[in-house]
């Protein structure tokens, strides 16, 4: 027999909005007690929490803005869960689907430990993430107006002769090349956007520096090669705690990395990667594996597969390796199987 006081105590599925939340509350034997629906209020969502009880359990779906909610609701005493999207994705098939069946389903798979979870960060890997997530966003919107800079010059019919378009000699043949007037007005605004853009980026990098200074699983990860400031950041920021996964290969799937796996009887299919998880994780794998040198652990693997099976391949594979390696950095501050083999004949 398990403790009363667990037996007894509340469930509360709640269905969260940007500006209301229905709330569904039972007890430990799925009867109801109360379905409300409130505005976003702490002080209203107080008043709910306040008759379920000496702390009872909370869930609620990993959705737009829901971090609000779970500090909250943390502070009141309460204990937090948080619904997987994906693995309660299965709502939308339903015939009749509404905010209180979706909060009660919510209960009801938290009251039968059958609720998929998801990780809720502490506060100080939240705001790690607001600095490598948004460096992230700048970078992207970086790359967006160069490639609007190429495509005017492509639609002018301009060959581009260098390498880097916006190095020395790029921007020197950006400043001469005879374009109409009202293309050379977009290539001056496109061009003063990207100066901007690069102040912020250099800004957020080093914020993100600042604050990771003295962390020890900073130090090992880069120890990987391949890995470098920025892209250690968006593994210690991303991941957070390595030890909510039992192992490597559990951070691996996490990151979609592992190939898909399909079983009926005896017939077996394993397709590509599912690419289910952290995008920036993978990426920073991705870009790691490629940028690895050809001597390294990563670097002879992604060639040897990549020989054999293609340069795709062999990237991910190695991308695959080397999230194994990250998850031993961030556990254990250091990297034991990092030693150069030789190269096959």
């Amino acid at each position: 027999m398990g403790d009363p006081a667990v037996v007894d105590r509340q469930i509360v599925g709640m269905d969260l909005h940007r500006r209301r939340s229905v709330l569904v509350r039972m007890n430990s034997e799925g009867e109801r007690l109360e379905t409300i629906r409130i505005a976003n209020d702490v002080d209203r969502l107080a008043d709910v929490i306040a008759r379920a009880g000496e702390a009872p359990e909370v869930v609620l779906e990993a959705t737009y803005g829901w971090y609000w909610a779970a500090d909250a609701l943390a502070a009141m005493g309460a204990s937090v869960h948080l619904a997987h999207p994906l693995g309660v994705k299965g709502f939308s098939y339903r015939r009749v689907k509404n905010d209180e069946r979706d909060a009660a389903d919510l209960a009801d798979l938290l009251r039968m430990h059958r609720l998929p979870e998801g990780w809720i960060a502490p506060p100080p890997t939240r705001d790690l993430r607001e600095l490598v997530r948004h460096r992230a966003k700048l970078v992207h919107l970086r790359t967006s107006l160069r490639q609007q800079i190429h495509a005017l010059l492509a639609a002018n019919g301009i060959a581009i002769p260098v390498s880097d378009l916006f190095g020395v000699a790029g921007n020197q043949l950006l400043d001469r090349v005879p374009i109409s007037p009202a293309a050379r007005a977009r290539v001056i605004s496109l061009r003063t956007l990207l100066d901007a853009l690069d102040i912020e980026i250099d800004s957020f990098a080093k914020l993100t520096k600042k604050r990771l200074h003295g962390d020890a699983r900073y130090q090992a990860v880069q120890t990987i090669p391949g890995v470098g400031p920025i892209l250690g950041a968006v593994f210690l920021a991303e991941i957070g705690d390595v030890t909510r996964f039992p192992g490597p290969n559990q951070l691996a799937s996490w990151a979609g990395l592992t190939p898909k796996h399909h079983e009926s009887d005896t017939t077996v299919r394993r397709g590509r990667i599912t690419k289910q998880g952290s995008a920036l994780v993978r990426w920073a794998a991705v870009e790691a594996a490629q940028c690895a040198g050809k001597n390294t652990r990563t670097g002879q693997r992604r060639d040897l597969i990549g020989q054999r099976r293609g340069r795709n391949i062999g990237v991910t594979a190695a991308a695959r390796d080397l999230i194994r390696l990250v998850y031993f950095a961030l556990r254990d501050g250091h990297v034991n199987c990092l030693q150069t083999t030789a190269t096959p004949a």
